[in-house]
């Protein structure tokens, strides 16, 4: 007898929290790990974050709150929304989520149905085809092109609709090339998706990890037509170094908010409370924190580039958002796994191998990271390159 469904059958487990857990386990041995691994901030969740948290538990923010989350946090997402994103909606349109790849989730099982495709370009964050899957719908995935900067065009996009299509995902900046879409860009793709009725799922947990004087425009903020065919997803993960809070954010149309709000009343139920009030307190804190934290990322990231453009072997193109760098390994012949294990087991390299990401030809680095740790690993990898 079959003890696990057909379905969850289908799911493949995440590569990167395997990676990430092998090169752990490495250096919990005591080896010398350069670690490209994670997809979070190495710096820690503010202290007035933390603070704001432990007050709440003290004065007794144990109990239940309302699954859609309590309401001053919701307020203040609201405002966020409104004043960074220009983006209008009720607070009752908000549901605050266990993270944002939970918010991801709950968005696809309200709209979607067995049968349905869901449009992902690839390189993709690895979870979206694996939730696509867990409700029953069938990912489309489009290759997008390096020389297009790994972004999908309104041409690519319209070429896989089919009669079937529910649904978009849209990630940007994106994980794991550091893809940030333009307005115009964006403008073409929402004027496809109201042409053909087609949601846009618009996953911005980067959004203020953006570089070069880069702007990041919501979709939804394009028009309220667009607005109406967008869920659009955030949180604290990445921005406010909370990775381990598990609070993330969905604004939605309004049937598809109650829908939400319906899924996480019988499954979750809200969030832990407490952790509600650490993430209310990042929004209404001193935002130069943030400030710095882009200005060592870039720091970071301009020296990743400057070495992996001299690195024989490896093509680049230059993240503009998020915290990684996509690294084209075709001239090297090995497949991204075979040369992850390479990397690890020889060289003591951690990254992540391009197909958790649909992209077979490429490992992901990301610089979230010391620079000292940096520094070291790409000496080994560019040492590994000259190999071939």
């Amino acid at each position: 007898m079959d003890l696990v469904s057909n379905n969850i059958s289908r799911i493949a487990p995440s590569i990167t929290l395997s990676i990430t857990s092998q090169a752990k386990k490495m250096i919990d041995e005591g080896q010398d790990i350069c670690n490209f691994g994670a997809g979070e901030p190495d710096l820690d969740t503010p202290e007035f974050v933390k603070e704001a948290a432990i007050k709440a538990l003290q004065e007794g923010a144990t109990k239940y709150t309302a699954a859609a989350g309590i309401l001053p946090l919701r307020k203040a997402i609201q405002e966020k929304l409104l004043l960074e994103n220009n983006l209008e909606y009720e607070t009752s349109q908000i549901s605050v989520n266990c993270g944002a790849k939970h918010s991801c989730y709950n968005a696809i099982l309200a709209c979607c149905d067995p049968g349905d495709e869901v449009i992902i370009p690839a390189p993709y964050w690895t979870s979206y085809p694996e939730m696509v899957r867990m409700v029953g719908a069938e990912p489309y995935i489009v290759e997008t092109k390096r020389e297009n900067g790994w972004k999908l065009t309104a041409e690519e996009f319209e070429e896989a609709i089919s009669g079937r299509t529910r649904m978009l995902i849209l990630n940007s900046p994106n994980n794991p090339t550091g893809a940030v879409y333009t307005r115009e860009e964006l403008e073409k793709i929402a004027e496809v998706a109201l042409s053909e009725d087609v949601i846009i799922l618009s996953d911005e947990i980067y959004e203020k990890l953006i570089y070069n004087s880069r702007e990041h425009v919501s979709i939804a903020s394009l028009g309220p037509e667009v607005r109406d065919l967008t869920i659009t997803i955030n949180g604290f993960s990445k921005v406010y170094a909370m990775t381990g809070w598990r609070v993330g954010y969905t604004a939605a149309p309004r049937e598809i908010a109650d829908a939400i709000d319906t899924i996480q009343s019988h499954t979750t139920s809200n969030i832990t409370t407490f952790a509600q009030y650490g993430a209310l307190a990042a929004l209404q804190g001193d935002q130069t924190i943030v400030r710095d934290m882009v200005d060592e990322y870039d720091m970071r990231r301009q020296y990743m580039l400057s070495r992996l453009q001299k690195i024989h072997n490896v093509e680049v193109v230059e993240p503009e958002g998020a915290f990684y760098f996509l690294v084209d390994t075709t001239p090297i012949g090995l497949n991204s796994m075979n040369l992850s294990e390479k990397l690890l087991s020889r060289h003591q390299i951690a990254v992540v191998p391009g197909v958790a990401f649909g992209n077979d030809r490429s490992i992901r680095f990301s610089y979230a990271t010391g620079l000292d740790v940096i520094k070291k690993g790409l000496d080994r990898f560019e040492e590994f390159c000259r190999s071939y």
